[in-house]
């Protein structure tokens, strides 16, 4: 993401280049806008948790909350979930049944809907660690990489065009090729983390040194490049975006309401942080010779001499003025640590994977991915200086996490893990507050959505529905991405979200559920009419739920049973087998329609546009 928090157009500066540093701060203009945003975010969480249950949950299941200290116990993450509720007195849903935790763990793991024939056999399976055998199948297969390559797709901003800078088709590729592959190896996040900080040589071939060109910033100095690289690996990697705020300006006087760390930090202090970029060159050294393959890319390396300069009296940023006789920062890490070699860049890496705050923004931000709402909210916005439990900050600032010891623990596992996705999601995907119902008849309100009392469901992204749909109906598509020579069929392996270019039809599906450009567009989940009647009405949709494109609904219409073709269609679209009302109204639908095939037809659009078929709940 590019917002600049306190940035403003170079043309601004031109025009006033003697206001005050902070002037036009959009914090100050709208404290609001941030202030609030936690609790704007709770409350619709809170909405699209109480419509997707009460849609799923119409029928009627006694679903009445339980004691907390009823639920078994299996890892650290229950004791500090489950205790917290019995101190406050606030009871806890139900465990999932297994039809439930099946669709759930198969769309938050691999983004995919377990096929009917897996469902039923989840169901049957009478083995007591059948949950966990499966979490074990699913965080090893394919289609797990797939889906959290898209994941760190999103984080990282892998795309062809940024508003700073054009990667081509050929370094987006490089770039996704690269997490794609990592994923698959099994490579750590840390590692990762390492890889994207420290790349070097060409795009086109060199798929972690993109992200260092994603740094660059257009209309201004380079100290606005290392000011934005600064930005982009503390937001990503350690969760902080307030940099953004005090590269512009001190944090006193701007963040004093919303972050005590922005508070006590100075300009002078962010920008020797950033100076540690200050040694990064990218250059496009074959752009004069248009029949070279490698017209276009950039390629990125480290000098070894240079620092961050003051005195800059144009950009995107307020005058860089010079303090005295102070002229140049020299690199400083957030801790006092200066840099041991001539490479910044690479002693900035070496420091960040050694910082408490990397496992502390990863182990929230997997937390998010996983029950759909952080520890920390906004999931970008830790302070510093409101973590560690056994450090409260001073009255009237609390501590910022919903659970700060919990958060903490997550965060000295993941890293003791050695940053090991897998198992970390292991952890989580086994213990018993991942695995609560999102079903909860009992007395609750928005004010207990960070007691974790219940599951939050996830609308799936527009990747996500478009392989629902192609795999509940058996009806796939070709795509080859631009600069691709292999053909996919899931929208989860696409490389950005600008795919697929060259299919109009699914991209006009896709666009309206909100995909964002991992730019300056971050992905939402809000819900809206348009995609009820995309849905209803794209033929992406109306033509696959046709008996003659469908390999499943053939086999389905081959059932002679009505009632047993029913349930199968619930099995395949919903992942669970109708209630005793559905099945009734279903059945009666037989008798209704022109003729069988199209009852049967009927039925799965009617399931594709069930509210719950667009969430993991």
């Amino acid at each position: 993401m590019r917002t600049i928090l306190c940035g403003l157009l170079s043309v601004a500066f031109l025009v006033a280049q003697d206001a005050p540093s902070g002037e036009n701060c959009t914090f100050r203009n709208d404290p609001d806008e941030y202030l609030q945003r936690a609790s704007r975010e709770r409350a619709a969480l809170a909405a699209q948790t109480g419509k997707v249950a009460a849609a799923r949950f119409a029928a009627g299941v006694n679903a009445r909350g339980v004691a907390p200290n009823t639920i078994p116990r299996r890892n650290f993450i229950d004791a500090e979930i489950f205790d917290r509720l019995t101190r406050e007195g606030v009871a806890s849903a139900r465990l999932t049944t297994d039809e439930e935790f099946v669709r759930r763990i198969y769309l938050d793991l691999t983004g995919s809907l377990p096929g009917a024939a897996d469902v039923r056999k989840f169901v049957e399976d009478e083995a007591a660690d059948k949950r966990a055998s499966l979490v074990d199948r699913l965080l090893y297969s394919p289609q797990f990489a797939e889906r959290w390559t898209m994941w760190l797709g999103d984080l990282l901003g892998v795309t062809q065009q940024t508003s700073n800078v054009n990667l081509q088709i050929q370094g987006r590729n490089a770039m996704h090729d690269w997490l794609r592959i990592a994923m698959a190896n099994g490579q750590s996040l840390k590692d990762i983390a390492y890889t994207a900080v420290t790349g070097t040589g060409n795009g086109f071939e060199s798929g972690a040194a993109n992200f260092v060109v994603l740094g660059r910033q257009s209309m201004g100095p380079t100290q606005d490049w290392y000011d934005l690289t600064l930005f982009q690996n503390a937001e990503k990697f350690l969760g902080v975006s307030h940099y953004d705020c005090v590269l512009c300006h001190d944090g006193r006087g701007h963040l004093d309401d919303l972050s005590l760390w922005g508070r006590r930090t100075t300009r002078l202090q962010a920008q020797s942080m950033a100076a540690f970029f200050s040694r990064v060159t990218m250059t496009q050294p074959f752009n004069n010779d248009r029949t070279n393959p490698l017209t276009g890319s950039w390629v990125v390396s480290d000098a070894t001499r240079g620092n961050y300069a003051l005195g800059t009296t144009f950009g995107n940023r307020p005058n860089r003025t010079i303090v005295g006789t102070l002229r140049t920062l020299d690199a400083e890490y957030r801790d006092g640590t200066k840099p041991t070699s001539a490479n910044w860049r690479v002693d900035f890496a070496e420091n960040m994977v050694r910082d408490p705050l990397m496992g502390i923004n990863f182990a929230n931000r997997i937390w998010k991915a996983m029950f759909n709402y952080g520890l920390v909210e906004p999931a970008n916005s830790l302070d510093p200086a409101r973590l560690d439990p056994d450090a409260p900050p001073p009255a009237p600032w609390q501590l910022q996490a919903s659970h700060p010891r919990l958060l903490q623990s997550l965060a000295k596992d993941l890293a003791a893990r050695d940053f090991n996705l897998r198992e970390f999601i292991r952890l989580i995907a086994e213990s018993s507050a991942y695995q609560l119902s999102t079903r909860f008849d009992g007395d609750w309100n928005v004010s207990q959505v960070p007691l974790f009392a219940r599951h939050y469901p996830r609308r799936l992204e527009g990747e996500e529905i478009h392989d629902a749909i192609a795999k509940s109906t058996g009806v796939m598509t070709n795509y080859i991405p631009a600069g691709w020579g292999d053909p996919v069929q899931w929208a989860v392996q696409f490389p950005d979200t600008s795919e697929p270019r060259a299919n109009g039809t699914t991209l006009n599906f896709l666009t309206p559920f909100l995909r964002g450009n991992r730019d300056t567009i971050t992905r939402n989940q809000a819900g809206s009419i348009l995609q009820q009647l995309t849905l209803m009405n794209n033929t992406f949709v109306t033509t696959k739920v046709k008996v003659a494109a469908s390999p499943v609904l053939r086999a389905t219409a081959a059932i002679a049973d009505n009632n047993a073709a029913v349930d199968e269609l619930y099995l395949t679209f919903l992942s669970r087998r109708p209630s005793a009302y559905e099945k009734t109204q279903a059945v009666s639908h037989f008798s209704k329609a022109p003729n069988r095939n199209a009852a049967l037809e009927d039925i799965a659009w009617a399931l594709v546009n069930k509210a719950e078929f667009l969430f993991s709940y």
